[in-house]
Formats: structure tokens, sequence, C-alpha cells
């Protein structure tokens, strides 16, 4: 975890939520030499469910940064980086940003073909001086050009693309480990009208090879089981931590090969569960069952034809 302070006008982001416009910002930091590191910076609010007023108090963000500053720091060839908040300031709140981060960090261990995060503990100071500092959690998320040049594939922007343009290993993988986090928030192959594919989901390939769907924003899961997440209506889910497989039936046969590949993780999954900095002994417990019970599923013939096979799309 890394302590930083932004300084930003926090009442204009609060209250006005600017989302074209971008707004002077700074972000400081100590390094392991001991010195401090400050850059300046442009942020504005982001996103669309909680950049809305009645859901988050506290908005995203996303900060960008100048290259020409950030050379030779942690934040080397960062540019426009997307900032994960608390959402709201409570306590309960700070647990929730913990247990999302905790959820791509899931994802981490199962491929490197996922967005890598890295967690914050942040000081915000009004530049304005209408609001008191506060310190809360956060975790930045690696930018999709970034992830782009770590694979070896182009970002591809594209209204939709069809199942069979998936490569199949890598999306029966993803959609098993919806069903571990209990997320239904997601189409690998679909968009909202007027957005680029997909529905949480990042599409990265190139010519004439298989796709990768690469899913992130986990807020609305059941592993972070955040109090304003509510069940997918969509679905009759009872509740936000009710499980339901999206997984396609076109790719049942590698379900086999996808369970074994978790049970070979298992392990390093549940470490990452209990290694998360002030993560509360509470959450950790929850994680810890949330999670052992989709190994009992996937583990026993009759849950994972049931739950898994037969309730594929």
């Amino acid at each position: 975890m890394l302590d930083v302070r932004i300084v930003a006008p926090l009442t204009t982001l609060l209250y006005e939520r600017p989302f074209d416009e971008e707004l002077p910002a700074t972000l400081q930091y100590t390094d392991s030499a001991g010195q401090t590191v400050e850059f300046d910076m442009k942020i504005r609010t982001r996103g669309k469910f909680r950049r809305k007023k009645d859901v988050c108090a506290f908005p995203p963000m996303r900060l960008n940064f100048k290259s020409s500053q950030t050379k030779g720091t942690l934040f080397h060839k960062q540019n426009k980086v997307k900032l994960v908040t608390h959402c709201q300031s409570k306590t309960s709140y700070e647990q929730v940003i913990l247990r999302e981060y905790t959820a791509y960090r899931i994802l981490n261990v199962m491929t490197d073909a996922s967005f890598r995060v890295r967690l914050l503990r942040i000081t915000y100071v009004d530049s304005e001086g209408k609001k008191r500092d506060n310190v809360s959690h956060g975790f930045i998320i690696e930018h999709r050009d970034r992830l782009a040049k770590r694979l070896g594939k182009s970002y591809l922007e594209v209204p939709k693309t069809k199942v069979s343009t998936l490569e199949p290993d890598y999306a029966n993988m993803v959609s098993v480990y919806h069903y571990l986090i209990g997320n239904t928030d997601f189409s690998p192959v679909k968009a909202a009208v007027g957005e680029t594919c997909c529905h949480n989901q990042v599409l990265f390939g190139n010519d004439g090879e298989l796709v990768w769907s690469v899913p992130y924003d986990f807020d609305q899961a059941g592993l972070v089981d955040a109090p304003h997440a509510g069940p997918n209506k969509r679905f009759k889910l009872r509740s936000v931590k009710q499980r339901l497989y999206r997984g396609r039936c076109a790719h049942n046969d590698l379900l086999e090969k996808t369970v074994a590949d978790y049970n070979a993780r298992r392990e390093d999954i549940m470490s990452v569960l209990g290694e998360v900095e002030d993560a509360s002994a509470r959450s950790v417990k929850t994680m810890v069952s949330y999670v052992e019970k989709f190994y009992d599923t996937i583990n026993s013939e009759r849950r994972l034809k049931s739950q898994l096979v037969k309730a594929c799309i």
C-alpha cells in the first residue's frame, strides 16, 4: 500500500462532478529513499453509476499525470489513471474498497491478462479550503493501453463482438471468475447503446487472432457486498451475494480444465484474501467463507452440473 496526498478542488469535484473538464491538482508521496515526490496533474470525476450523487458522496476520479514529471518514479510512464474511491465517508465503505481491490487481485492470480491494481491510503486536501482533510483507501487501475502492451495485443474499440470470436479457454476462465466473486454485471460481447464494447469488459486482440475480453469494475459483486449494490433484477436474484453462472454453453467442454485450474490456484487465492493491508478480520472471514462456498460447488459433481453446466447461456 502506498500513502499519497492529493490536493485538489474537492468542493467542486464533489458538488459539480465535472466529467469533461479537468481541474488542477497535485499528488505527493514519499519514496523509498525518504524523499518527497510531487506531481502536478489534472483531475476529474469519472464513471456512470458511482458518479451519481444519490449513489456515492465521493465519486470515482481520473488522474492525468504529466509524463515529463513521472520519469524514474513509481508512476513512470503513467498518464491517465483511474482512481477507485470510497464512495461514502463511512467506516463500512473502507472495507468495501478493500474487498473490491481483492477481487482484482484474485483475477491477477489466475491470469496476467488482467488489470493490475495498486492499493493507496489517500489523504485528500481540499484546495478550495471548504472541506476538512480526509483519509481514505482507494486504488488505481492499470491503463488499458499498458495492459495491451503487456499482452502484445491491441485495444479493440468496437460496439460488440460474438462469442465465436472469443478465445475460449480465457473466456471460460473469466466466466467462472465472475461466478466465484458473485458478479452478474458484465457482458463479454455487448455494450450499452452508444458505448464501446463491452459492459464492464474490454476487448484486446490482433488481426486474425481470437479476442480476449478482460473484466473490470466489480462493485456489484457478492464478494464486495457494497451497500449501494443490489441484486440483478434481470435475473430475479434475491441478494447481491447470490451466485448465477453466466458462462457460455459453447464452452462447457472446457469446464473440467477450468475447474482444475481454479483448484490448482486455490491456495494462492486464499492467501490473497488474507494479505490485503487494513482489511478487517470480519472482511477476511466473510470473503474466505464466500470463496470456500465457490470451491464446494465446483468440486461437487452434482452442484457443478446443476449450477454451472446446466445454467450456461
